[in-house]
């Protein structure tokens, strides 16, 4: 069985991230780059479940700047097998919204026919939490997001999401989209001779056309403003006074 892995090129989660001066966006010059923390958990829990022999071939994939490629490369260093980028913008700014990114990954999948899609719950440059389950719809599979645990039992997978009151743990049908979220795994390492060899596996390079989808963006960035600065706390001497400031200034009782 195959498994395939979307991944993204984000800011690194290490980063302080600064908006610009206009207000347009955030600023990604000098900035260093990653694979978004829930892709990597995902990549992950592909190649273990190919070290179990259940998976055979485990596929990376990217949507946006050629730049990505890096990601890619760091997806095969950790231990899969082979690659797809699919070359969507050429401004690093540029931001392919989940619904083309579904689209574009339907295309893939159909071209490859894996088995499994395991992908991040959400990127978190914009936290949109959408093309899993967008791309479920386009295919028709079955879908299990928020996985905190993943076992594959035949044509079935197994799996404990994380909700609001606590675990859920539902049983759905292969082939499926699951999305995954931080307690699932504890991503490797790349060690310096798998990085090496990385550079020799197969990147494929595609573009939109070949799927025949429209990446023209629907959404547009009004403004961007940095997150407003906290308030500085004050000392009561008693809990009536206490009450009274969250009854008459805070209006929260």
């Amino acid at each position: 069985m195959k498994i395939l892995v979307p991944v993204k090129r984000v800011i690194d989660y290490n980063v302080k991230v600064r908006v610009k001066a206009d207000g347009t966006g955030v600023d990604l010059a000098n900035v260093k780059m990653s694979m978004n923390p829930f892709d990597e958990i995902a990549v992950e829990e592909a190649i273990r479940l190919k070290e179990k022999g259940v998976a055979t071939e485990v596929i990376a994939v990217s949507i946006g700047v050629k730049q990505a490629q890096e990601t890619l490369r760091t997806a095969l260093a950790m231990g899969a097998d082979r690659a797809v980028l699919i070359v969507a913008a050429d401004d690093v700014h540029t931001d392919i919204e989940p619904l083309a990114v579904a689209k574009l990954l339907k295309g893939v999948i159909d071209a490859e026919e894996p088995g499994l899609v395991i992908c991040g719950k959400q990127a978190i440059d914009n936290d949109m939490n959408a093309t899993g389950q967008m791309l479920s719809a386009l295919l028709g599979w079955s879908q299990a997001t928020f996985a905190s645990e993943l076992e594959l039992e035949g044509d079935k997978a197994k799996v404990t999401r994380e909700v609001d009151g606590g675990l859920q743990t539902i049983e759905v049908s292969l082939p499926a989209i699951v999305t995954v979220d931080l307690r699932l795994n504890e991503p490797r390492y790349a060690s310096l001779p798998n990085i090496m060899k990385a550079k020799k596996k197969p990147l494929e390079e595609k573009s939109p056309a070949d799927y025949d989808v429209d990446v023209t963006p629907r959404l547009s960035v009004v403004k961007t403003d940095e997150p407003s600065e906290r308030a500085a706390g004050v000392k009561v001497a008693s809990v009536d006074e206490l009450l009274v400031k969250l009854k008459d200034e805070a209006g929260v009782i």
